[in-house]
């Protein structure tokens, strides 16, 4: 919120945190919510899938850690180019037209690929565009998405939608990187690739049956370009708990920005497993983010926010420390479960609280803000660990993300993310 918030708002802002009586209950009767719930739940399923699939072409092409850490960071090279103008775009457009558009444009790119790979054989050019367009336009959704999120639920359901969107998620990323494992190992990744594509063509026609409310504020009012592209960036300074999450996270991404490329290449590479193992290590890890957003509103409302936040981002860095040591298969399964455990709850609270915390007509602005911010340390620490991986050895790798983290962990009690309760202090 900005500084000139009224008192009342505060307090409804605190009862919301806490949870309105009856707030679970209205969330269920929301038509809106339910529809963009069931739509994105099945995007994410297709998502899965290239979460897989991706990575695994790029390896089955050029056979190279290398490559698979520069196609991660062109994709965030995407994500940084498009949180310059998503937030001005979201917070002066129609946020359901917007994700229509991405949806729509989305399906087309990542369509061409196998018809691509099916007309004219495998092309390494190819996946770069389609990373590199498929982020522009992703990033783009996500910050309309949460930002129409505001739109739809009341604000002391925030927390319980966040959590229910993200449980449903995972257990998404839990059918979907088994089914892809399967359909890669036997009929190649483009395929993977293409059912993505379809849930896009889906996830549109599920918008085109909502409406969001009204945005509130000023959100039409003209600042110079400059100002605008830089108003998102002062409010999450303005912000003491923002400020200090943001900052954190920029760290966090520089350390575990390549990481899914080097726990896929981790797996396949020095634990000699399939493409189906992959795919099953995949989807047991997301019971684990399944698991904490589920657990997130709960443990908010009981323990606050900083001890979970705090605690969240120890657990994640203690599991990516252990997963290179790890002995067995089914010990990395278990280990990835309690990294994403760890990351959910930490993501779920720092997405609610920057909900709860900004205005509706700068919140695209702010969510695109945090996100570039976030786009650019991925890059680099994708490009860092991947050349550190061929140097070192993946395990070893892993070991110093992980143990990157906890160090982190320990340093954001010092900061105003230990607050329990930020949203009534800032």
């Amino acid at each position: 919120m900005d500084t000139g918030t009224a008192s009342e708002e505060r307090q409804e802002l605190s009862a919301g945190v806490e949870r309105a009586p009856g707030s679970a209950s209205r969330l269920w009767r929301n038509r809106g919510f339910n529809i963009l719930w069931a739509g994105q739940t099945l995007s994410a399923l297709g998502d899965a899938f290239a979460l897989v699939a991706l990575p695994l072409l790029v390896l089955a092409a050029t056979g190279s850690v290398a490559q698979m850490g520069l196609v991660t960071g062109v994709y965030g090279v995407g994500q940084l180019v498009a949180g310059l103008f998503a937030g001005m775009l979201v917070d002066r457009m129609d946020r359901r037209g917007v994700m229509i558009v991405c949806d729509s444009l989305r399906f087309a790119l990542y369509a061409a690929l196998p018809v691509w790979w099916a007309l004219a054989g495998p092309a390494l050019w190819l996946i770069y565009v389609v990373s590199l367009f498929g982020a522009l336009l992703g990033m783009t959704f996500q910050v309309a998405y949460m930002t129409a999120i505001a739109n739809l639920v009341d604000r002391d359901q925030l927390t319980d939608a966040n959590g229910r969107l993200q449980a449903t998620y995972s257990v998404a990323y839990v059918v979907g990187p088994l089914l892809a494992g399967v359909i890669t190992g036997r009929a190649g990744a483009p395929l993977a690739i293409g059912v993505d594509a379809v849930t896009f063509a889906i996830s549109a026609a599920s918008l085109l049956l909502i409406r969001l409310r009204t945005q509130t504020g000023d959100g039409a009012k003209r600042e110079g370009k400059l100002s605008e592209l830089l108003a998102g960036a002062r409010y999450l300074w303005s912000q003491p708990a923002l400020r200090a999450i943001t900052w954190l996270t920029v760290i966090l991404m520089l350390l575990v920005g390549g990481g899914i490329d080097l726990f896929i290449y981790h797996l396949k590479h020095d634990l000699r497993q399939g493409d189906e193992a992959v795919g099953v290590v995949l989807g047991l890890a997301s019971v684990g983010a399944a698991l904490g957003s589920t657990l997130a509103p709960w443990l908010r409302r009981r323990a606050g926010f900083g001890v979970i936040w705090i605690g969240g981002l120890a657990l994640s860095g203690l599991a990516l420390a252990l997963i290179g040591p790890a002995p067995t298969l089914w010990a990395v399964a278990a280990l990835a479960m309690g990294f994403t455990l760890g990351d959910s709850l930490r993501a779920i609270l720092q997405i609610t609280l920057r909900q709860e915390l900004t205005p509706d007509h700068l919140l695209g602005r702010v969510t695109s803000a945090f996100w570039t911010l976030g786009a650019v340390p991925t890059s680099f620490g994708a490009a860092l660990t991947a050349g550190v991986a061929q140097r070192v050895g993946t395990p070893l790798t892993l070991l110093g993300m992980g143990l990157g983290v906890v160090a982190l962990a320990l340093l954001a009690p010092l900061t105003p993310v230990r607050d329990a309760r930020p949203e009534t202090s800032a």
